[in-house]
């Protein structure tokens, strides 16, 4: 068991690295291609609203209701009690989504102007917009029929299939802008069309797999089933409280949207960034804790419950607190080895490391949050995390509409910043929540380990962090350096400070048995 989570959460791990490195192919391709420019501002709006929908119903409130309703029946029902589980869930959300799909595709215009205000005020980004719209908001039916194979594989202990599917969408969209994009006059709207491809492509790559547990069956509409009606009951509440730092970010391109062109882009390359360790560990572990913690309520036993819980909040800790670390240390040298190319000046670096440093301030609180809402989720209580996401959004956007959007109009440098550090509050807020909660509850019980591992971190972070402030020097040289001698002085700052945390790690007494569950 114990040796079960690392190597699970390793192999999620491993293709989700995977994933990110093509997905800094694929940025470092858009920033060369097309830069921060109106045409970009406006795919990344028309991509982001079905991106976020997919985060909120897909990734989010969908599948932590379904996994621990599939988890149970696995458990106590008959397989092909699970096969009509699998089979209604998958006609009925393919219904909903289905014409909810039409009418985004109907009501594009309404629907970009809703999402971004101020692209009516430059009439092309608008209507950009809209065009690319029409082709990427059915990826939202394409990849939450993807997250529903994802679930059920991930329910059995199969991750690594699921897990390199946002590959198949980075190959994808490399493909279709360095080379089919050049070939239109509106390069912008070759990525839409590449979206619409991906994700005809992921679904179907989820086949094989399904077919292997037998469980590709028909889709029925089966609203009326028991297992169906559970599986909505947490998911309709769940979409606020799983997934507050989309809207939050949703609602930061909203704000941005009214300030000066490349504002969206700048926050979105940054958030790419941040994107990238959350996604090789902290998204990797929520997939791998989610299922095991629904056993564990399943069979009833509170133990196991807790000592997974609290491995995965020091791992998250040991791991994502250096990563945040990192990204502040190296926010100028990070985008100017991967973007600073072709229309990405020297003005895109600063603007978007600005972004950066905000967004990693709130990586912690993105990452825990991760750890946390499985331990309501799975134990099928979404009330709590609901309220805890409610309170965090009301806290982001408060800082946004009274701290940030004032700045910009007050001549601020870099407002966009402001708002990636207002997603980054209301993260943190969500964390102690969410954390409080199940500490009252007594579902979890620190270990005796944390009061150590908590020193050994805040030491080796320091000192991961005095070699990076000496290893990157002048950030403003990294710029005029060629492209090769930036990629080796930031390997030799991002291996330098790996090794040295975890030499000041080991030399503190961490060793691999201290990162075992109890």
């Amino acid at each position: 068991m114990k040796g079960g989570f690392l190597r699970s959460t390793s192999i999620v791990g491993a293709m989700t690295l995977l994933s990110r490195i093509t997905g800094v192919v694929r940025e470092t391709v858009y920033a060369a291609m097309l830069g921060a420019t109106p045409a970009m501002d406006a795919f990344l709006v028309a991509f982001k609203i079905p991106n976020f929908l997919r985060r909120i119903t897909a990734e989010g409130a969908f599948s932590q209701a379904f996994v621990p309703v599939v988890s149970e029946y696995r458990l106590k029902r008959t397989p092909a009690e699970v096969e009509a589980l699998v089979a209604g869930v998958t006609g009925t959300l393919g219904a909903l989504l289905l014409a909810a799909t039409a009418i985004g595709v109907v009501a594009a215009p309404v629907v970009i102007y809703l999402f971004a205000p101020g692209f009516d005020q430059a009439g092309s980004r608008h209507e950009l917009a809209v065009a690319m719209l029409h082709w990427t908001f059915p990826y939202i039916f394409f990849i939450s029929l993807t997250a529903l194979g994802a679930g059920v594989l991930n329910s059995y202990g199969k991750f690594g299939t699921a897990a390199f599917n946002p590959v198949i969408l980075n190959i994808v969209m490399v493909v279709f802008a360095a080379w089919i994009a050049p070939r239109f006059a509106q390069p912008g709207l070759a990525l839409a069309i590449g979206v619409f491809v991906a994700g005809v492509i992921q679904l179907v790559a989820q086949f094989r797999g399904l077919s292997r547990l037998g469980l590709l069956g028909w889709p029925r509409w089966a609203w009326a089933d028991e297992g169906v009606r559970r599986v909505g009951r947490l998911m309709l509440p769940g979409i606020f409280g799983s997934s507050v730092a989309q809207v939050s970010i949703l609602l930061d391109t909203w704000i941005a949207s009214f300030l000066v062109t490349g504002s969206i882009s700048w926050n979105y390359y940054a958030d790419r960034l941040v994107e990238f360790p959350m996604g090789v560990f902290s998204i990797a572990l929520a997939t791998v804790i989610l299922p095991r913690l629904s056993a564990h309520h399943a069979e009833a036993s509170p133990e196991h419950f807790n000592s997974t819980l609290d491995w995965g909040l020091r791992l998250t800790c040991l791991v994502s607190l250096p990563a945040a670390v990192g990204l502040l240390m190296l926010a100028g040298p990070l985008n100017a080895t991967l973007y600073g190319y072709g229309r990405f000046g020297v003005h895109d670096v600063w603007m978007t490391s600005y972004a950066l440093m905000a967004y990693a301030i709130g990586l912690m609180g993105f990452s825990l949050v991760k750890v946390l809402a499985p331990g309501y989720f799975a134990r099928q209580q979404v009330g709590p995390a609901v309220r805890a996401g409610i309170i965090s959004l009301a806290v982001t956007m408060s800082f946004n509409v009274f701290v940030a959007f004032p700045a910009s109009r007050l001549g601020v440098p870099a407002p966009h910043a402001l708002l990636a550090l207002a997603t980054g509050l209301g993260a943190y807020v969500n964390t102690w929540i969410l954390y409080r909660g199940l500490r009252r509850s007594g579902v979890l019980v620190p270990s005796p380990r944390w009061r150590r591992l908590l020193g050994q971190a805040l030491v080796a972070n320091l000192a991961m962090a005095g070699f990076l402030w000496w290893a990157a020097g002048d950030w403003g040289a990294w710029t005029d350096w060629r492209p090769t001698m930036r990629i080796l002085r930031l390997g030799v700052c991002v291996g330098g400070g790996g090794l040295v945390y975890g030499a000041v790690l080991w030399l503190a007494g961490l060793r691999y048995r201290d990162l075992r569950a109890v």
